[in-house]
């Protein structure tokens, strides 16, 4: 079975350098925040190229924390998208504001900046773009509108470790970037992990305070914080795989463009052609019988993923945010139609091969039966 993602190759690789720095913090005591976490942000800042990097516990933590740093609450309004995990809206209403939902490009499957700037009222405070599946927003565009009315623009990261756009890494051309570890992301620790970017010294300061209790100096709250504080174990495994980040992206970038070589003229809407803006997260196609190619490739073999099937505004407990006039059609189209084909940088080209002739084989199925 090629898996959709193989964490053991990675371990592998790795695991001898991962198990000596946390046998190194088991012995050290420093189990919460500690020299392995201040080392790895010191680390995560400079390969982003910002001032500062806050880890914290989750990616959930991050977004969350942004917004309050950038004293975003109730009344509110932040422009964000469906196109998501549930965490990116979800942290909104955390922070106490109300999400407020426009459309995706259909060639970028980010957000619109043609949409964003007819959702602005006087209450919005920020702008909330997602670098779905790894690709960068238009951050040119949705910056030019943030500054033009005077408002914040916050990147969710959480699957773009290392992008990169006109020599800017994704997470600093924002007030603020909001990155995820989790175990299956492009840089992931062995349990949740999160960080804060910023250029900001206040955002920072900020979001220091508010991972900690709103601590300054110890018993000293000095905001209403929270317990969202990176443990020693997660610094040090995110410490052993940074160095190794680039490299990983690189493989992923070169996987990626196999694929579009292969599989360009079978039918499958593919993604658009990327340079650095896009680290492939996922790599995900579009077509209209997912479940058949999903059926085909397991079949043969071939581990597949869905992100998402269900947008935000589609699920239960956020169905508050559907007006039911079907605003959001490029985002409906793209949850029912994408499939996710395996990528991870350990990818073999025998591994490679099999995936794209498995696709290219369904695809000449599919064209016969319709015929």
């Amino acid at each position: 079975m090629i898996p959709f993602l193989d964490l053991k190759a990675q371990y592998a690789a790795i695991g001898g350098d991962v198990e000596t720095a946390v046998l190194n913090v088991l012995r050290s005591g420093d189990f919460v925040l500690g020299p392995a976490v201040s080392a790895f942000e010191a680390a995560f800042a400079e390969a982003c190229g910002a001032r500062h990097a806050v880890a914290v516990s989750s990616g959930t933590a991050a977004l969350h924390l942004a917004l309050l740093a950038l004293d975003i609450g109730p009344g509110d309004e932040v422009i964000t998208v469906s196109s998501t995990f549930v965490a990116t809206v979800a942290a909104v209403l955390y922070a106490g504001a109300t999400p407020v939902l426009v459309d995706i490009d259909p060639v970028s499957w980010t957000m619109d900046p043609a949409l964003v700037e007819a959702a602005i009222t006087p209450r919005t405070k920020a702008i909330l773009p997602v670098h779905l599946h790894g690709r960068m927003a238009d951050l040119d565009a949705l910056g030019a509108i943030a500054r033009r009315h005077g408002i914040a623009l916050v990147e969710d990261a959480a699957q773009a470790h290392l992008a990169e756009r006109g020599g800017r890494k994704a997470g600093t051309i924002g007030d603020i970037g909001c990155f995820s570890f989790y175990p299956g992301k492009n840089l992931g620790a062995y349990g949740e992990g999160g960080a804060i970017v910023t250029d900001r010294d206040d955002l920072a300061e900020a979001a220091r305070c508010l991972r900690d209790w709103g601590q300054q100096g110890k018993y000293n709250h000095v905001r209403h914080g929270f317990n969202l504080r990176m443990d020693g174990v997660q610094g040090a495994v995110l410490g052993v795989k940074l160095p190794h980040l680039e490299a990983w992206t690189r493989a992923r970038q070169a996987v990626a463009a196999e694929y579009g070589t292969r599989l360009a003229g079978l039918g499958l809407e593919l993604p658009a052609p990327a340079g650095l803006d896009h680290v492939f997260h996922v790599y995900a196609v579009s077509t209209a019988d997912r479940e058949g190619l999903r059926q085909y490739l397991n079949a043969a073999g071939i581990a597949t993923g869905i992100h998402y099937p269900v947008p935000v505004h589609r699920q239960p407990a956020y169905s508050h945010l559907d007006d039911g006039a079907g605003r959001l059609p490029v985002t409906e189209r793209l949850a029912a139609r994408t499939l996710s084909l395996p990528m991870f940088p350990e990818m073999t080209s025998a591994q490679i091969d099999t995936v794209c002739q498995a696709v290219a084989s369904y695809c000449e199925v599919a064209d016969a039966q319709a015929a």
